[in-house]
């Protein structure tokens, strides 16, 4: 019966034949581990223990080649044996290695997987700070020269086509006719104008004081910004204002 290692030695000849059966020991130490090898059948059966597990773990499974095949590389094997066999030694030093190439690799393939999956989740948090984060503003501030103290601003969210209309001390209107807010497109822009490239975009209801501040919907085109040439307000018949046939009491200026 094979007798098992003083409990004092155990950590420390754990480590060695770790050691030995990995390759790492130095030249002075695998000396010394071998003597206790030759001498020793407990450590001996240690070594075979810890050789088997690598095996077992990384070896890849064998394939069985044809059977014509397998007498081949059976009678060649055994001529090479006869041709270089050596006497037989009491120990045989461990002829397999821990098979790093094979470990690296698998890590190697770990880490590559796991900055694949941190790119894909900071695109995927990249894209949702960019969706939550709103479109900037456009303003728009129309100008006169005809009416003293007009003013007339649109800010435009491009994002919901919701805008703040603010026009202040317009001058009141004979009956029947109505201001008229336009969007004046640039050439060729690809969306259905007027005569005067321009799209009716509020009819106002200003007050007695030629005041009005309200939200109204824009046209898409506000989503492309450089399409939009002009914002204008006009003075149009309020039986029919998508006319266009009055010019423009005030506009945006160049």
């Amino acid at each position: 019966m094979a007798r098992s290692m003083p409990s004092e030695y155990s950590e420390h000849l754990q480590l060695m034949i770790a050691g030995y059966v990995l390759g790492d020991l130095d030249a002075d130490e695998a000396m010394e581990f071998e003597q206790l090898l030759a001498n020793d059948p407990v450590i001996a059966a240690e070594v075979t223990q810890m050789q088997s597990a690598l095996e077992t773990a990384y070896t890849p499974v064998e394939v069985q080649p044809p059977p014509h095949l397998r007498s081949a590389i059976m009678a060649a094997q055994a001529t090479g044996m006869n041709a270089q066999r050596r006497p037989s030694t009491t120990v045989a030093k461990p002829v397999s290695r821990f098979p790093w190439n094979q470990t690296l690799g698998a890590a190697a393939a770990m880490v590559i997987v796991a900055l694949g999956i941190n790119n894909y989740q900071l695109r995927q948090a990249l894209q949702a700070t960019q969706a939550e984060m709103p479109s900037e503003t456009l303003t728009y501030v129309l100008q006169t020269e005809t009416v003293e103290d007009a003013s007339a601003m649109v800010v435009v969210n491009p994002d919901t086509l919701e805008a703040t209309l603010t026009v202040k001390n317009l001058p009141p209107l004979p009956a029947g006719k109505v201001y008229v807010l336009w969007t004046v497109l640039e050439q060729g822009a690809p969306f259905t104008v007027d005569a005067k490239s321009a799209i009716l975009t509020e009819v106002l209801n200003v007050d007695a004081q030629g005041n009005v501040s309200q939200t109204i919907t824009v046209p898409r085109v506000y989503r492309s910004e450089e399409l939009v040439s002009k914002v204008a307000i006009t003075v149009e018949d309020a039986t029919a204002p998508q006319r266009h046939e009055g010019a423009p009491v005030m506009i945006t200026s160049l």
